[in-house]
Parts: structure tokens; C-alpha cells; sequence
């Protein structure tokens, strides 16, 4: 059989390493066969391609350390990162839905880049080791492009595939048959966005600025760049001569990173009406809505979602969430159980139809599956379920064993702000009020985005006499979710204390 046919058929049934084994073969016998050359070129950039049109959300680091300006004070409603619920957009209140470190509310579904590990501090982000060729910390962004771009550097006798250093970049940008894959290969698999721009600058001149393909990939470059207005610029001109599906996403991307989300959603729109019915647009316009916090309007279109694909994941995930966030835990049982039929089957999803038993009062259900969740269990996912088996003894009245699964949660992850605010109500009913003040302290500090703490808190040093931290704490509450009844009662009792002295 002709090698090269092997190699061919190997790489359509995506079986990459035997592809490119046969393609090193053949080019040490001819170096200059540019058919196998661009076949091995196409075959590593496969192996480490990843769809960069899926959502992400910042990590810590890429939100403190933006260098794009953006206005401190965005009118309610237009802006994701100072987004807060209202009783106005319905949907289950804060107060019962937990949220991520960054405010958005916590979906039924990890997504690529968002929540793959719990977040850590500012200072640990500091400390991260410089990589990527910058001097920005690893963050949310960076770090899983570096991780792709490692293949690059595995040893080989010969050295990398394509030195890129003396590569003639305007020879082969006149040569479109191979230009394309030649950018693929060095944007994925070398990670080397600066060359690929360069690459991608020529060959947009050598096409007269009338290929919409090269526009998208300088749109790329420039995003990964930090160049958000000139992403812009060349996403709407590639629009302008090709409808494509990925670029419209793209573009919404760029004007998320902008904080721009009702920028966003007409782009996304503007799609659907080019594409009805597209499930990767739907999609994006309900992470936007869930983001700023309008759960009725995300859950709609999840369910549109799921009319045209009826095995969509996220969408079936997000709205048994929803479901059991809205006291509706039947429901939301029936979308987790559609997911175990799917095929899913991990920690998570057992967690989360114990939940939904419980909630559901089928009782003899519910420790079977907390047991077959334990089981399961990987590193990142143990305290939370250690978390929420405390949260089913406190339902049943086994104090004691509750405070058992919140130790164990904090042995499973030191980091779990959750289990620490719930030790501290637990030590408090115990009377140990300096233990109680410490977990909530404690608490405060590991999850910012959780009001819980700050009350607990301002609630214990109002009882204990210390007027001034309440009211300083109180507050910190408030600014977390401006609509908490209780916290607002215990401010307006301070302040008529004040006012009385």
C-alpha cells in the first residue's frame, strides 16, 4: 500500500501519531515532498486544536490585571462585571443560588477555561511562575495556551518540525494552498501568535483584503494579543463579505472582553437571524442573560437549545439547576436523570440527584447516590460533596454529623469558604463565640462573592456589643446583594442606635 495513503487515511480516522510516524518517514527519504509536509503539519496541528469559540470567563488575574480601560460606573444592566440580581429579572434570588468568585451565578455545567479548578487568591496568582513569553502571572487565558503549545517543545532528533526563525513567511503567504495550514500549525501547535500574525498580515495582502478567512485569523491574533478594537475591526469586515457562524461568535467574544454584553447579544442576534435556529449562538446568548443575572430569559433560550438539539449538555445541566433553585426539585430531578441516560456519569451528576432526592423526599434514594458520588469523587470535587452530605444531616437533625462533613470538607479543600461560614453558625449555636467569628472571618476572605459570611458575621458582633464592626461588616453584605431583607433590618437597627446616641 502507498504510504502516503496510509498516512492520509490514518489522518481522517484521526489516528494522528501513526500519521505523523508515516510522514517523518517519508520526508527523511524526501525533505522537499510538500504534500506529506503539509499532511504532518495537519495532523500535529489536530492533535492540540481546541474550539476557541466556546465561552470563558476571566480568571482573577485577567480581571485585576486588564489594561483596557472601562467605565467604573455602568448603567444597571449593561455591564457583566458589576451585574447584581433584582427581585425585577425574576428567577431564584442569591440568596438561595450560589455564584462563582466572579458573581456570575453557578450554572449546571463546568465550562471549558471557567471553573476547571476553584479560583485561587490574588497573591497566589502573583506568585505564579512567568510563562507564555510574558510578563503577565498565568491566568485563566494564558496558562491553557501554554499547556497546548507544549507539544512543540518535546525532544526530537532533528530538532522542531518548522524553525520559524528562518522561516521566509512572504514566500509561503503567496501560496494559499498551504498558507492556511502553515497558520494553523503555528498559532495551535507552536503557539506563536506573533509569527502567526505576521503570516496572517501577508497573506491578507497577497489576497487583495478579499479573503474573509484571513480576517477572521488576524481577528484571532490581535484577541490573543490583547488588541480587543482591532479584533473588532476585522471581525465586522470579515462578516461583511462571508456570513459565518464563527465569527459572529468570535466577535461577541471581543465585546464580552470589553465588557460590552448588549454589544454581545445584537451580535449574537444579528447571527441568529442569518442562522436560525444555530445552537452554538442560542447558547451564547444564554450565558450572557444568565450573566447578568435575567435567569427567566437564559432558561428560555436554553429550552429553544433543546429544540434543536435535544442532547445538549449545558442546556439540560443548566435547567435542572434552575429547576432546583426555583424549589422545583421533581423537575429538576428528571433533567438529571436524562443526563445519567446520556451517558454521564461522574461525581456531579450523583451529587446532584442526591440533592434533588432529598429536596424531593425520596429519601431511600438519596444516600445510595451521595455514596456512589463519593466513590467517584476526584480531588477537585470531593469538598463539595462532603459539603453538601452536611447540608442533608442538618436536614435530618444530626448536628454532630454535620459538623463531621464540614470538617471533612475543609480537610478535602482548606479553601472552601462555604463549609467554614457553616462551622461558624454551628459553633456559634454551641455558644464558642471567638470560634464563630474566626470561621466567618475566614470565610469572608475565601469566597468575596458570598453575602452569607459578611451577615453571619455583622449578626454575631451586633449580639457581642461591638456596634461599629456590625455596621462595617453589614455593609460588606449589602454590597455583595443589595437585596438581602435581614441585612437591611440589622443596618436600620444600627443606625437608629447610633442616631439615639
Amino acid at each position: 500500500m502507498d504510504p502516503l495513503f496510509l498516512a492520509i487515511s490514518s489522518f481522517k480516522r484521526r489516528k494522528f501519531e501513526k500519521c505523523i510516524n508515516i510522514c517523518t518517514e517519508l520526508l527523511s527519504k524526501n525533505p522537499y515532498d510538500q504534500a506529506v509536509w503539509s499532511l504532518k503539519m495537519r495532523a500535529l496541528t489536530d492533535q492540540v486544536w481546541v474550539d476557541e469559540c466556546d465561552g470563558e470567563e476571566e480568571g482573577l488575574a485577567d480581571v485585576l490585571m486588564d489594561d483596557n480601560t472601562i467605565a467604573s460606573v455602568a448603567r444597571p444592566g449593561t455591564s457583566l462585571r458589576t451585574a447584581l440580581p433584582s427581585s425585577a429579572s425574576g428567577g431564584p434570588s442569591q440568596a438561595f443560588r450560589p455564584s462563582t468568585q466572579s458573581g456570575r451565578p453557578l450554572s449546571g455545567v463546568v465550562r471549558p477555561g471557567t471553573q476547571g479548578g476553584r479560583p485561587g487568591t490574588m497573591d497566589q496568582a502573583l506568585r505564579t511562575p512567568r510563562t507564555a513569553q510574558t510578563a503577565r502571572p498565568v491566568s485563566a487565558t494564558s496558562g491553557r495556551h501554554v499547556r497546548l503549545g507544549t507539544a512543540s517543545m518535546l525532544p526530537s532528533g532533528d530538532g522542531p518540525f518548522i524553525n520559524l526563525a528562518r522561516l521566509n513567511v512572504a514566500k509561503y503567504a503567496t501560496q494559499q494552498n498551504i498558507a492556511k495550514a502553515l497558520f494553523e500549525y503555528i498559532y495551535y501547535h507552536e503557539n506563536d501568535v506573533r509569527h502567526a500574525l505576521d503570516l496572517a498580515a501577508q497573506a491578507t495582502q497577497a489576497q487583495e483584503f478579499k479573503d474573509w478567512w484571513w480576517k477572521v485569523q488576524l481577528g484571532r491574533c490581535y484577541y490573543r494579543l490583547g488588541l480587543f478594537r482591532d479584533a473588532e475591526k476585522q471581525f465586522k469586515s470579515a462578516i461583511q463579505q462571508e456570513d459565518n457562524i464563527t465569527t459572529y461568535l468570535l466577535l461577541g467574544r471581543v465585546y464580552i472582553r470589553l465588557d460590552q454584553p448588549l454589544a454581545a447579544l445584537e451580535v449574537y442576534k444579528n447571527g441568529l437571524d442569518k442562522f436560525p435556529g444555530e445552537v452554538t449562538l442560542l447558547t451564547a446568548v444564554s450565558r450572557i442573560y444568565e450573566g447578568l443575572h435575567d435567569l427567566i430569559k437564559a432558561v428560555k433560550y436554553y429550552k429553544d437549545v433543546l429544540r434543536y438539539d435535544a442532547t445538549h449538555v449545558e442546556a439540560i445541566a443548566c435547567i435542572g439547576t434552575n429547576h432546583f433553585y426555583s424549589d422545583q426539585p421533581e423537575v429538576a430531578l428528571r433533567f438529571y436523570r436524562r443526563l445519567l441516560q446520556m451517558g454521564i456519569y461522574n461525581s456531579e451528576i450523583f451529587n446532584n440527584l442526591g440533592l434533588c432526592c432529598f429536596y424531593a423526599q425520596q429519601y431511600d434514594m438519596t444516600l445510595t447516590c451521595f455514596e456512589r458520588a463519593l466513590s467517584l469523587a476526584t480531588d477537585e470535587s470531593v469538598a463539595d460533596v462532603w459539603y453538601n452530605l452536611g447540608h442533608i444531616a442538618l436536614g435530618i437533625g444530626d448536628i454532630n454529623l454535620a459538623y463531621q462533613c464540614f470538617r471533612l470538607a475543609l480537610v478535602s479543600n482548606n479553601d472552601h469558604g462555604e463549609s467554614y461560614n457553616n462551622l461558624g453558625v454551628l459553633e456559634y449555636r454551641r455558644g464558642n463565640v471567638d470560634t464563630a467569628r474566626a470561621f466567618f472571618m475566614t470565610a469572608s476572605s475565601l469566597a468575596p462573592h458570598m453575602f452569607q459570611p459578611h451577615y453571619n458575621h455583622a449578626k454575631l458582633s451586633h449580639k457581642t456589643g461591638d456596634l461599629q464592626t456590625s455596621f462595617i461588616i453589614v455593609q460588606k453584605s449589602l454590597a455583595v446583594f443589595p437585596e438581602h431583607v435581614d441585612s437591611k433590618e440589622l443596618l436600620k437597627t444600627l443606625e437608629m442606635h447610633f442616631h439615639q446616641l
